[in-house]
């Protein structure tokens, strides 16, 4: 996405964004136990409740209110934060229409914090304060600078995406994507550091025989940080590696098309925006680069790729993405099936569905069936739910998502994905066995947010 003017007339370079959403998006999938289904069936779970004769329903009983923060007018873009939003309410637009949870609808309080700091305490004082939300649900801000604030105040944040490190360093919060991290609120991680594992990478190199990867990035500072990152996962793999740096006000792109193509690379993966990925796929095409992968990130896994790569078919037939959520086009799966069947009612799901979408789609499940395992839906009670034991799925949307709070930072983890790659005429289709099965045991490195 190229850089834009927010409302508040601030604008930032994109790759900061892009470094930040790509960087979770690889190095924040779980894996482990699948939750069984029947364990929210044996309750009753969210998506029927009804009254259940413990006086908590009826249709007189006052909703339950939640807050959703997004930075739908941020420097980079409207679009880049909605879906997350889009899909939590669209389900709890659905579970309403069912009678809600024990026979109390719930009441979404949404609040726009422009992007900023600023806003985004803003945003966390007023949903908290005034509209005294339960729960924040299924948040996307460039800058959580309210995580503090939420996590004094006790509030559980469910499902949010960890575009920052708040959701690895504060208790109360619980990212789409979990976390193993101590999170005791003083400090970040393991003594400021976090760790991921190489997971894709050994993706392309078991499953695709990929030997020689280049990684490009502006010259920019998050920009080049990341790329360093992944330079030292595909090291780490055992991958010859052909770094490639661009001007970010004047990228030469068909420079590095050339030299990729003089190079043999099997694989790009990059530290750019939309934008750029798109100028990049461009240039590779032009210069008759065969590759095979272009790896994206989670936020760009979206319908919007035949528009935005219009110029680059065979770059564009040639993108695959990776997350710990299952493909939004897998409408053969139940739980996405009744994800898409929501959507398309809605003006977001008319215009497009994406993987982020679905990803708020989850999130406000996993708060609708915390909030159906009370008697009387409290924080405490919210809370209980999210910090127990057993992971949690979505109804099989997402990877087993766990919070263990380890005092040591975990050596090796066996870490499952879900894979994607883009064909015109049919989308985004699911490769391999499926993210139940296409798991492997990696290393985790350190590295500093």
């Amino acid at each position: 996405m190229p850089v834009r003017q927010g409302a508040r007339g601030a604008s930032v370079p994109a790759p900061v964004f892009a470094f930040v959403v790509v960087l979770v998006a690889l190095l924040a999938a779980a894996c482990g136990s699948r939750l069984p289904e029947s364990d929210f069936e044996a309750r009753g779970g969210a998506r029927d409740a009804r009254t259940d004769g413990t006086g908590t329903g009826g249709a007189s009983a006052a909703p339950l209110k939640v807050g959703i923060i997004t930075s739908a007018t941020s420097p980079v873009g409207g679009d880049a934060f909605a879906g997350p939003r889009d899909g939590a309410k669209a389900y709890f637009d659905r579970l309403n229409a069912r009678g809600g949870i024990h026979g109390r609808r719930v009441s979404v309080a949404t609040c726009d914090d422009g992007g900023s700091g600023a806003g985004n305490s803003e945003c966390v004082r007023r949903l908290l304060g005034k509209e005294k939300v339960l729960a924040l649900v299924a948040g996307a801000s460039l800058d959580y600078a309210g995580a503090r604030q939420v996590a004094e105040a006790g509030v559980p944040d469910i499902g949010g995406q960890p575009i920052g490190p708040a959701y690895d360093t504060y208790p109360h919060l619980y990212g789409i994507y979990g976390s193993l991290a101590p999170r005791r609120g003083g400090e970040l991680g393991w003594d400021g550091r976090l760790y991921g594992g190489t997971e894709v990478y050994r993706y392309f190199k078991r499953e695709h025989g990929a030997r020689k990867a280049a990684v490009v990035s502006y010259n920019q500072s998050a920009s080049a940080a990341y790329a360093r990152l992944v330079t030292r996962g595909l090291k780490a793999e055992g991958y010859e590696v052909v770094p490639q740096q661009v001007d970010f006000a004047l990228p030469n792109f068909r420079a590095v098309a050339a030299e990729l193509r003089a190079q043999g690379v099997d694989l790009v993966f990059d530290a750019m925006d939309t934008h750029g990925n798109a100028r990049l796929c461009e240039a590779l095409d032009a210069a008759g680069v065969r590759l095979t992968a272009k790896v994206t990130n989670v936020q760009n896994w979206s319908s919007s790729v035949a528009d935005d790569y219009a110029d680059a078919p065979r770059c564009r037939n040639a993108l695959w993405a990776t997350s710990s959520s299952r493909n939004y086009a897998d409408a053969d799966h139940p739980a996405v099936r009744d994800f898409r069947r929501a959507m398309e009612r809605t003006g977001p799901g008319r215009e497009g569905l994406s993987q982020w979408q679905l990803e708020g789609w989850a999130a406000a499940m996993w708060f609708s069936d915390a909030a159906a395992s009370c008697r009387e839906p409290t924080r405490a009670c919210v809370e209980r739910f999210m910090q127990r034991d057993t992971p949690y799925t979505a109804r099989g949307l997402l990877l087993p998502v766990r919070y263990e709070r380890r005092a040591e930072p975990p050596r090796e983890r066996r870490t499952c994905l879900s894979v994607a790659r883009w064909r015109d005429g049919r989308g985004w289709v699911t490769q391999g066995p499926g993210m139940e099965r296409t798991c492997f045991t990696v290393p985790q490195l350190g590295y500093r947010p």
